[in-house]
């Protein structure tokens, strides 16, 4: 399942378009501070864990908007799909990769660390930061109740990817990033979320 999604070149393109959409709905919505005009003022990314012939031009920056008020241009970041906060690794390796680490053997982590760059130390990160950082997000609490039964954090992000819907592998792993978008955003984390 995780080469098939991850190697496919529509699945990123449309990832990219889901996230040009989340940016035309935060632009229109205007400054949250003062209700001014977003300008775009996209950022730098060197996404790590998929071939970059696969993902596109539109990987090399992270969308994001700045007021255009003097005496504001604060800083917007629209929710994103592509992106899971300052990780380097594309959001969607970050849930796969550590979907498929859960009962970690060497032939998993060698089949991970080949086809995605992910070293035994990252997965053990990541499958902290689920079970410890994102369990004790707004975000986690909103969703588990929406979550019956209830998903126990050992299983997550896996336990959470089989309850979104979708035709498809492809559209499991959207339905979970669209659920994770607001944690990409900089109003989340500064909340202490």
């Amino acid at each position: 399942m995780c080469h098939a999604v991850l190697s496919s070149s529509s699945f990123w393109l449309l990832l990219q378009q889901v996230d040009e959409d989340l940016a035309a709905q935060t632009r229109a919505a205007g400054c949250r501070f003062c209700a001014g005009v977003l300008h775009r003022a996209d950022y730098p990314r060197k996404p790590r864990g998929v071939r970059r012939q696969l993902l596109g031009e539109g990987y090399a920056r992270r969308v994001s908007l700045c007021c255009a008020q003097d005496g504001c241009r604060r800083r917007h970041t629209p929710p994103s799909v592509r992106f899971l906060g300052r990780r380097v690794f594309l959001a969607a390796v970050v849930v796969l990769a550590t979907a498929l680490a859960q009962g970690l053997t060497g032939q998993r982590v060698a089949a991970l660390r080949e086809e995605l760059g992910v070293s035994v130390r990252t997965l053990r990160r990541w499958q902290r930061w689920w079970r410890e950082a994102f369990v004790a997000t707004a975000l986690w609490k909103s969703l588990r109740g929406q979550c019956l039964p209830v998903i126990a954090a050992t299983s997550l992000p896996a336990g959470l990817l089989e309850r979104c819907r979708g035709a498809d592998a492809a559209g499991h792993l959207i339905g979970l990033l669209r659920w994770l978008a607001p944690l990409s955003c900089s109003s989340w984390t500064r909340a202490g979320c």
